[in-house]
């Protein structure tokens, strides 16, 4: 009885505090792909994604049912790093649709302008309004109703007192009037309330990359694992293991309207067996403290996934090759950066196809024979099959004339035809392909099957192609795997180191890119085709995570493309449209939806691309 009645205490108090308008609501994702649009249309940096930005302590003033229902303690509000514009998931402020949609647009427009931080936040976007309107006049009228609407919410300056109601006067002037010569805002015990029109005043600074684990913990039967959708980074530490068995819980009164504070008292990881409990904690946190424990827990969020075991059984074939790698701060090309080492699978002994893609396969193989050019006869040719009538004719009626000619040419063969192409394919085996699609494959299965289904329809066409794996661990080494080279014959010692394929570490793509760009301009074909086979973001545990993967993989395929060659990206990343349209254009990717549909449709996608070239 007492929990029942406590949940209807909770509901009621949060909803009388809740002052936004739930109903008029506009989410982010209604309105990203025309945000994109819109950014880089105001000149927004083309390389920055849109991404949700989760809600940040704000410390402001409160009246006491807000304290009671913990309300406003965290607020949605708008920033841009390096790697993203991030903006509130949802946007509830005003009693009107169409103003909650404005301001999204408002917002992108601020953050496109916002290229330095200045020290003084009011002055700041006092300038960036100024320039926003002088620059797009049109958005003016939008911005005079938003101004409207935000300052009825505000509150009144004359119940404020000393510095908290001078610097309410000031904000207010600042967005009456973004052109008046105003003072910058006093310092106040406590922060003033948020402005909707303007950006984070104190953006998070730049996170940690993922961390990893070296101990190589094989995946354990029964435990509940979950991906953490929709959820921006968070800062991080890491923090000794605490002692368990040592847990002394106290309680201060004067805390219990806090929840900021680290106490490091062992709960136990196996406690927790609620995998939403757990989730929301993540959520709720502004920090996350990592531990290293060996002990198993009963639930695991996945923010990134464990590194594997270092491995023994890959032969090193080179010493290693330098390759370049872009800067995009400095916006230049870096020489001998990174170090290539081309390895290969030891122990391996030659396969069979599995006989569960037998029959694809032979059907695959059916229909990439109808693309060789049919068997014709070429003539006039020194020896052959048969006697070129033609050929003969005109040697003897050049002799009758008394005209001294040779006997070449005077022979035909029936030769097949042949493409003038080759195609490069380089597979993605990051440590993100030991993820399952489904409660039988992982990712990597998937990848094995795309590779030996790609290679017997390849093989059927009689096109010259390659096939290549990568990974990386940092720039030094990065791991690339051979598994046909383009001179070598396709038989079971190439399907033996295809069945070998497994996980490695990150995905340096723009080296993997330049590595194979390297390999197809060596062939003398007219048209090179180079594939890219992922399931996600560049991204390795240096600076690579975020805007420098982005740019330095886009570098690459530029420089691809400088090549004469043609770079195609197949990804199984759901959120791929948001980066890739980027990198390769809207014309040179796919994103598969269906991970499972990969290995047929891989073949058919090549089929498509290779049409001209028949």
């Amino acid at each position: 009885m007492e929990e029942h009645v406590g949940a209807l205490w909770h509901r009621l108090v949060t909803r009388l505090a809740d002052t936004r308008y739930r109903d008029k609501r506009v989410e982010l994702a209604e309105v990203q792909h025309s945000l994109s649009i819109f950014f880089r249309a105001v000149g927004g940096d083309a390389g920055l994604q849109i991404e949700r930005a989760d809600a940040t302590a704000f410390d402001t003033r409160r009246n006491w049912l807000q304290r009671i229902a913990g309300a406003w303690e965290r607020t949605e509000m708008a920033w841009r790093d390096e790697n993203a514009l991030r903006l509130p998931v949802e946007i509830a402020c005003f009693n009107d649709t169409g103003l909650n949609r404005d301001l999204y647009f408002w917002l992108a427009a601020l953050a496109a302008l916002d290229t330095h931080r200045a020290d003084d936040w009011l002055i700041h976007h006092q300038q960036l309004t100024r320039q926003v309107l002088t620059r797009w006049p049109g958005l003016k009228t939008r911005y005079q109703r938003l101004v409207v609407a935000h300052l009825a919410q505000r509150p009144e300056a004359q119940r404020l007192n000393g510095d908290d109601h001078l610097a309410e006067i000031r904000i207010r002037a600042a967005l009456q009037d973004p052109d008046a010569a105003l003072e910058t805002l006093p310092a106040t015990r406590r922060a003033p309330w948020p402005v909707a029109l303007w950006l984070h005043p104190d953006p998070p600074q730049a996170l940690l990359a993922p961390t990893s684990n070296d101990d190589g913990e094989e995946r354990k039967e029964g435990r509940e694992s979950r991906q953490v959708e929709n959820i921006a980074k968070r800062q991080a530490e890491r923090v000794k293991m605490p002692e368990e068995e040592q847990g002394l819980i106290t309680v201060r009164m004067e805390n219990i309207f806090s929840m900021g504070e680290f106490v490091n008292v062992d709960r136990g990881t196996e406690d927790e067996e609620d995998a939403d409990r757990a989730e929301q904690v993540a959520r709720d946190l502004d920090k996350l403290s990592v531990a290293r424990e060996r002990k198993a827990s009963a639930i695991r969020l996945k923010f990134d996934l464990d590194l594997p075991a270092e491995s023994d059984d890959d032969l090193i074939l080179s010493d290693g090759i330098l390759l370049p790698e872009w800067d995009w701060k400095r916006q230049q090309l870096l020489p001998n950066r990174c170090r290539v080492l081309e390895m290969q699978a030891a122990n391996t002994s030659p396969r069979e196809l599995p006989k569960r893609l037998t029959r694809t396969a032979k059907r695959l193989r059916n229909q990439f024979q109808a693309l060789t050019p049919a068997r014709t006869w070429h003539r006039a040719q020194p020896d052959g099959q048969e006697i070129d009538i033609d050929a003969y004719l005109r040697h003897a009626c050049d002799r009758a004339a008394g005209h001294g000619v040779g006997t070449d040419g005077l022979y035909r063969e029936l030769r097949s035809g042949a493409r003038d192409l080759a195609c490069g394919l380089i597979a993605d085996l990051s440590l993100s392909t030991d993820a399952y699609v489904d409660d039988h494959h992982q990712v990597i299965d998937v990848i094995r099957d795309s590779l030996y289904l790609f290679a017997e329809s390849l093989h059927a066409t009689g096109d010259r192609f390659g096939l290549y794996g990568f990974s990386s661990r940092k720039r030094d080494p990065i791991r690339i795997h051979r598994l046909k080279d383009f001179d070598e014959s396709y038989n079971g010692e190439v399907r033996g180191r295809i069945h070998a394929v497994k996980p490695g570490y990150y995905t340096r793509l723009g080296a993997g890119i330049r590595y194979l760009g390297e390999q197809l301009k060596r062939q003398a074909a007219g048209r090179r085709l180079l594939l890219i086979l992922t399931d996600g973001k560049p991204n390795d545990l240096d600076q690579y995570e975020g805007r420098h993967g982005i740019e330095d993989t886009r570098q690459a395929i530029i420089e691809a493309r400088q090549l004469g060659l043609q770079p195609f990206c197949v990804t199984i990343d759901a959120k791929g449209n948001d980066y890739l349209p980027w990198l390769f254009g809207n014309g040179g990717y796919v994103v598969i939806r269906n991970p499972t549909e990969l290995p047929q449709r891989l073949p058919l996608l090549y089929a498509r691309l290779t049409q001209a070239a028949i």
